[in-house]
């Protein structure tokens, strides 16, 4: 953005995912404005200490500064087609934390301002930026690993629920486990594929919290793509405070001419580090991995600026649509 405005504001602070476009915007030479948080000011005043941000009262001002180019958004998931439509309003490109949407009505909302193409919505669709997603991606894209069979994704999160505030239980709220979690897995399901997912079967589980009726715990969905292609996604809220990650996210490929097993947060016995594995008939490898060639910010600002994207909101719709649709379809289990 030559010779143009280089600040951005923060409207909506509720999850710490926002911390990750704020630290990429700022790498890039871009000044934050201030950070407009009506509610969670202790998440709000942590961030802004630990990047050097401002706190601000006046959301307005963030909209209506001419000097301000973008809009970074993590607020209620519920809230959030509020805070695009505001920024639709004022001509202000805005960066969403994922879900954009929770529910069918949110999704029509989303579409609107997506076909209306007055300013560019992103959204945190970070597994694609991945070093191992990446590199596996590229991979499958050659055709070494055949015409792809099935894709399984074990997603499991810890909660913390003393240090959840209290929308993250409500549905209404949050969208739930599947709207919350799945959009990450839907999109890459899309990308990893070059396919559309075409039907979905799934449950939402509950067995905790019961003074939390409308948070459910688990879920699964069974998928159906384009081409035969099929795929299982799996997520919890379980992993015990004990663990060694929040999570220990696992992605299986299966190919007609190879495997692929990506451990998303390395192995608790050798590293940290995220793994890509591969089976072909010749042998087991472990991939060297490639980061992208730009940041999630970066290509934000690249498709503000005009330019052809690797995130498109064809990609948002598709991801956010197939989610909702998810969510809608699924089972409720409740444990007796």
């Amino acid at each position: 953005m030559t010779g143009k405005a280089r600040k951005f504001g923060i409207i909506g602070c509720q999850h710490a995912h926002i911390g990750m476009f704020i630290e990429e915007m700022l790498a890039l030479g871009y000044e934050c404005a201030g950070v407009y948080e009506p509610d969670n000011k202790p998440l709000a005043r942590t961030l802004a200490d630990r990047y050097g941000l401002e706190l601000t009262g006046d959301r307005e001002s963030l909209l209506s500064d001419k000097g301000v180019s973008v809009i970074g958004c993590a607020a209620i998931n519920h809230e959030k087609m509020d805070v695009i439509e505001l920024c639709e309003l004022h001509g202000k490109p805005i960066m969403i934390d994922k879900p954009a949407v929770t529910d069918r009505a949110g999704l029509t909302r989303l579409r609107g301002v997506l076909e209306r193409g007055r300013i560019e919505v992103g959204m945190m669709l970070t597994e694609r930026f991945r070093p191992s997603l990446h590199t596996v991606q590229r991979m499958i894209r050659a055709g070494e690993l055949g015409d792809i069979v099935h894709i399984s994704m074990r997603k499991p999160h810890r909660l913390n629920p003393e240090a959840r505030p209290a929308w993250h239980f409500d549905k209404s709220q949050s969208g739930g486990i599947i709207n919350d979690l799945f959009v990450h897995d839907f999109d890459l399901l899309r990308w990893l594929t070059g396919r559309e997912v075409e039907m979905t079967s799934g449950y939402l589980a509950k067995h905790i919290l019961a003074e939390y009726p409308t948070f459910y715990d688990a879920a699964g969905v069974q998928v159906f793509m384009g081409g035969g292609i099929t795929a299982q996604l799996y997520a919890d809220w379980h992993t015990p405070a004990g663990s060694w990650t929040w999570g220990d996210g696992r992605i299986f490929i299966t190919g007609t001419r190879g495997m692929a097993e990506i451990r998303l947060e390395g192995d608790p016995l050798l590293s940290s580090d995220e793994v890509a594995l591969v089976i072909t008939d010749q042998e087991l490898r472990s991939l060297p991995l490639k980061p992208p060639p730009i940041s999630l910010a970066q290509e934000f600002l690249n498709r503000v600026e005009g330019e052809e994207g690797i995130i498109t909101h064809n990609d948002i719709y598709k991801a956010s649509e197939a989610t909702v649709t998810a969510d809608e379809e699924a089972r409720i289990l409740i444990r007796e």
